[in-house]
């Protein structure tokens, strides 16, 4: 099993603490899908700080390839993090040499001998999902909680697992699902927090609880999630048995401090 992941890195700096640590949901999900047993890469700019330097070395130390991350004049992006009890606010971005990430043609070649590749809503690499497509991977995209986004009418056509984030299981997001679905995705994905997660295959909807367990940081649960569900999907796994993995891929995440 085969993945590459393509876009934002950074690190996510706790306020109280003043303590650093790498993510980013393609970072993250890489990472996750690695524990599960996949081989997996990650393509993505860092800025030639310290802070690039400690990416670099984390993301490989998990055993990502990082052959095709690339240094670049500037900043590594960071995000801000704040800790409401257990619970994870994400404050201030600054995206740095990120936000001029571009792939090139080697890049594209790499990405040709992997069976999915995944991004994410901040990545930079909606643009080139057509590409992958035409080159036969498979795909899937994590669109967070930006529901409104044109992305999520324009890029769907090209994504075979899309991932949302909401609130609860009501009508909206089975309304958003089906019409996602009807665009061309294979299965779609919205995790609902503390209600669980649901998907939509075309024919019916599935739906899953959360696994209990004492919550620490919940940092990095819906990347977990999209790495538990992505490994279940690409082992034939049934749907159902794919948002089981997920759920406990979570549960594991905020078990811990911080994302990995």
């Amino acid at each position: 099993m085969r993945i590459v992941t393509v876009g934002d890195n950074c690190m996510d700096v706790y306020r109280s603490s003043g303590k650093a640590c790498p993510g980013g949901n393609p970072v993250n999900v890489a990472v996750y899908l690695t524990e599960l047993g996949a081989e997996t890469a990650y393509i993505g700019w860092v800025g030639n700080d310290h802070y690039g330097e400690i990416m670099v070395q984390a993301i490989r130390g998990k055993g990502v390839d990082t052959s095709r991350v690339s240094v670049q004049e500037g900043r590594t992006a960071v995000t801000y993090v704040d800790m409401v009890g257990s619970e994870r606010k994400l404050g201030d971005y600054e995206e740095g040499v990120m936000a001029d990430f571009a792939l090139n043609s080697e890049d594209l070649r790499f990405t040709e001998s992997f069976q999915l590749v995944h991004s994410a809503i901040w990545g930079h690499a909606d643009s080139y999902f057509d590409n992958f497509k035409e080159k036969g991977l498979l795909t899937s995209f994590d669109f967070a909680d930006k529901l409104d986004h044109e992305l999520v009418t324009t890029l769907t056509p090209y994504v075979d697992y899309p991932f949302l984030s909401y609130t609860q299981d009501d009508e909206h997001i089975r309304r958003l699902m089906r019409e996602i679905k009807d665009r061309g995705s294979k299965i779609v994905v919205a995790t609902l927090g503390e209600n669980g997660s649901l998907a939509y295959d075309g024919e019916r909807f599935y739906k899953h609880g959360i696994t209990e367990v004492e919550v620490v940081d919940t940092l990095g649960a819906g990347d977990s999630f999209i790495a538990g569900f992505i490994y279940g999907i690409l082992k034939g796994l049934p749907v159902a048995a794919c948002l089981e993995q997920g759920a406990d891929k979570a549960a594991k995440t905020i078990s811990y401090f911080a994302a990995w």
